[in-house]
């Protein structure tokens, strides 16, 4: 999940990947300009925060936890 200190949202989202016992890693965008550039370009030129990456490469911003157990479901 990319992500930034300030980020309410993100903080929502890793709580609930937390209490779902959904393992992810944080990648803060404020630290890592390759970060940076990957959540622009798949948010218009934006740098909109939670992005979360898939395994299979698939990029979804501000998604729900719906949303995401959705798609993890769909991989496995």
């Amino acid at each position: 999940m990319y992500s930034t200190p300030w980020c309410g949202y993100c903080r929502r989202l890793k709580g609930q990947l937390d209490r779902a016992g959904i393992p992810y890693q944080e990648i803060d965008i404020t630290d890592d300009p390759e970060a940076t550039k990957f959540v622009e370009g798949v948010n218009g030129g934006n740098q909109t925060v939670p992005t979360v990456r898939l395994p299979d490469g698939r990029a979804f911003t501000n998604p729900t936890l719906q949303q995401l157990t959705a798609a993890l479901s769909a991989t496995a």
